[in-house]
């Protein structure tokens, strides 16, 4: 009887012990999200000007420590990101979850069309494009 007793404590202080550690493991991870778009048209972020399919990650890690956290590669489909594009710190902002990533799209006075935010689909923030 005492050992049933002791093999019940073990075992529910071992699997406390094991949700304790997984629940803090996103906590040290970080998040890391990503989007694959399409821009149909040419579009300005920043000083680049982007067209076709691009590969935005967002990196809350890298937010946390004042880096540029905003990454976009050209994604060729069937083989993945390819080369860097732009990098850059974005400008969170708290917003409804959306279902479906958003671009936010202006245009400007030259013509060429400029993305000023994006919202990653399922996440509550935004993220605002610096000009420069």
């Amino acid at each position: 009887m005492k050992t049933r007793i002791i093999v019940g404590v073990v075992v529910l202080i071992g699997v406390l012990g094991v949700g304790t550690y997984a629940s803090r493991a996103g906590d040290v991870a970080g998040r890391r999200q990503w989007t694959i778009v399409n821009f149909a048209d040419p579009v300005q972020v920043k000083d680049q000007i982007i067209m076709g399919p691009v590969l935005i990650i967002h990196d809350d890690e890298k937010m946390s420590r004042g880096e540029a956290c905003t990454t976009f590669y050209r994604f060729e489909p069937g083989k993945g990101p390819k080369e860097e594009l732009i990098s850059f710190h974005c400008a969170p902002r708290a917003k409804a979850v959306v279902a479906q990533t958003t671009l936010n799209i202006v245009d400007t006075p030259s013509g060429c069309k400029r993305l000023v935010e994006y919202q990653i689909g399922g996440d509550a923030e935004a993220h605002g494009i610096p000009l420069k």
